[in-house]
């Protein structure tokens, strides 16, 4: 299982990175797309859109089943990836390049409640 110690990670298998500007960029894991076999269809959430922690923020649907992706803190959606949507298969290729989107969070200090590589690592075992 490829886990990534330079992100922070939700049990719901969303890995999370903090740019140089302070948003945060949001996908899905190494092991949830494992998971979900080969991804055929993402929905975005909308730029400016304002999300709470744990809320419903984009959909990833593969040809076994759809699963939601859930913001890991509050914020506001500042990018997307356009090119996911054309491309769904580039997620399976490298969850970690195939970001989903950006948020500009509403509280910095919600991502040290976020899982740390191996925090995540014995989460996705169980």
């Amino acid at each position: 299982m490829n886990i990534p110690t330079n992100l922070k990670y939700t049990k719901n298998h969303e890995w999370v990175r903090v740019e140089a500007d302070g948003t945060v960029t949001v996908g899905i894991t190494d092991h949830a797309q494992e998971l979900l076999g080969d991804l055929v269809f993402v929905e975005l959430p909308e730029i400016g859109q304002e999300l709470a922690a744990e809320q419903e923020a984009a959909v990833v649907e593969s040809v076994k089943s759809a699963s939601d992706v859930y913001a890991p803190i509050a914020g506001t959606v500042v990018a997307v990836n356009t090119q996911v949507p054309d491309a769904p298969e580039t997620v399976n290729q490298d969850a970690y390049a195939a970001w989903l989107f950006r948020v500009k969070p509403a509280n910095a200090a919600d991502l040290d409640a976020l899982l740390d590589a191996a925090a995540y690592a014995a989460c996705a075992a169980e």
